[in-house]
């Protein structure tokens, strides 16, 4: 494919380091990946608030799968950003091609273990009866194929970070729209389609990833300065490997760790019963869209520090962090009082059942302490991640989540007898704790010296295939 076929699609300049560019259309992507949740659980819920939970539980397994696959999609991301910054095209196109084979590795890895070992997975959680049956086909068959999303995690990261991120958001739509699509006829057996339930959500959801995936592969060979050659694939170079995983290990043994840690609070949960399960589900639905603006404005920023960084431009990614910082409290602020405020009828969308919503609607009153400490976290851990410290978050996080958070959950829930509201409490706790540290970790200026590479702005910058 020549230079003049991708040029259309070439940001200016000044777009790749302009957050409202970068970010809006992040913020519509995530959206819409939190609407195909939400969606689900609606449409699930109209089976039972028993199907919605054994989905929920399957999901804490996919959620941490998903995070071990992301050590490659997230590393390369960060590794090419800063190489883009330095204007070293050819070495992005390698380690493009790279990441998406690693993650194909991972993933069909994971896909099979999913496929032998999913019955023992979901009886570790305690769960029993009809919440394990609808578990275990939920899982059996979206695990099975979880290499898909392996794929798209490195190739959506990839052109996200070169600023094509309206691009990844209008695959994300169509994935959305198909996914729905197939919910309606494979849930229900409309439109001549057999009426299969959970397995039904399953299916569609494998089958909208692969046409995505195909989609994301087209705007790979769209997009790249320099065009990612066959042999690119096979090319296991020990250096750009090494890059990713310097970033790339550490970034997902902190989020590794986190949703260890809410796989914990689950099995917390299953003691309190079923109707706790169904409620942590939908308040936890529900608390997504309170931080999405933040997940929106961390993976912007995160594109724009790795850019800077790269660049030799540090004064400047420092700045951008607190601008960035300031955005994201405020909106997410703001939609914490939204949700305080509606939290009745909120719940109301998901179920009828009154005691699931006064659980729910009480826990979702704790958001105003858990949030504003997340969505700093969420920004700060990108920011410091993308310049290149990617070990420091998760020392942090160890003595944070691990060390406090998990015992002090299980006093607030267990010996303190709070339930629900002794879970959320434990999370806030822990949010807030490492928020202040990666606030002076910033300040500090500490991650400066983990640039990954050093800009070599002579290189001349070839097109062709």
């Amino acid at each position: 494919m020549g230079a003049h076929q991708s040029k259309s699609l070439v940001p200016k300049k000044a777009e790749g380091f302009n957050l409202f560019f970068l970010t809006w259309p992040i913020f519509l992507e995530v959206f819409l990946f939190m609407l195909m949740g939400i969606a689900d659980t609606i449409m699930i819920s109209a089976i039972s608030d028993n199907a919605v939970a054994g989905v929920g539980a399957a999901n804490q397994y996919m959620h941490i799968a998903i995070l071990i696959m992301e050590v490659i999609g997230n590393g390369a991301s960060i590794v090419v950003a800063q190489y883009i910054g330095s204007r070293r095209y050819m070495e992005a196109a390698k380690i493009s091609a790279l990441a998406v084979t690693l993650n194909l590795i991972a993933g069909l890895i994971i896909s099979a273990g999913f496929l032998l070992f999913s019955d023992n997975l979901l009886q570790a959680l305690n769960l029993q009866g009809e919440i394990l049956a609808f578990a275990h086909s939920y899982l059996l068959i979206v695990g099975g194929a979880l290499f898909l999303q392996a794929m798209i995690n490195s190739l959506s990261a990839i052109i996200r970070v070169h600023g094509f991120t309206k691009e990844a958001m209008f695959v994300s739509l169509g994935m959305n729209i198909i996914h729905i699509i197939g919910n309606y006829v494979l849930i229900f057996g409309h439109l001549g389609f057999p009426e299969m339930g959970v397995q039904g959500v399953a299916i569609s959801s494998v089958v909208s990833r692969f046409l995505a995936l195909i989609v994301f592969f087209w705007l790979l060979y769209r997009i790249l300065e320099v065009k990612v050659k066959l042999k690119y694939y096979f090319s296991l170079s020990k250096e750009y490997i090494g890059q990713i995983l310097k970033i790339g290990i550490p970034s997902a043994f902190e989020q590794v760790t986190y949703q260890t840690c809410q796989l914990v609070f689950l099995y917390y949960a299953t003691y309190l019963g079923a109707e706790s399960l169904a409620a942590r589900q939908y308040a936890s639905n529900i608390s997504m869209f309170i931080f999405l603006f933040a997940i929106a404005i961390g993976m912007g920023t995160a594109i724009i520090v790795g850019r800077l960084v790269g660049a030799n431009q540090k004064d400047e990614a420092y700045h951008r962090v607190w601008n960035s910082l300031g955005w994201a409290s405020s909106v997410s602020l703001f939609m914490v009082i939204l949700v305080i405020i509606f939290r009745e009828p909120l719940m109301n969308l998901f179920t009828a059942d009154q005691d699931i919503i006064e659980l729910g609607a009480k826990v979702l009153l704790f958001s105003l302490a858990l949030e504003t400490g997340r969505t700093m976290n969420i920004v700060l851990i990108n920011s410091i991640r993308a310049a290149g410290d990617a070990k420091f978050p998760v020392w942090v996080g160890l003595i944070s989540m691990v060390g406090m958070s998990v015992p002090l959950g299980y006093l607030l829930v267990f010996h303190f007898e709070m339930g629900l509201v002794g879970i959320w409490l434990a999370i806030a706790a822990d949010e807030w704790l490492r928020a202040i540290v990666m606030f002076f970790r910033w300040k500090s200026r500490a991650w400066e010296k983990h640039a990954l590479i050093q800009p070599e702005v002579s290189e001349t910058v070839t097109t062709h295939s």
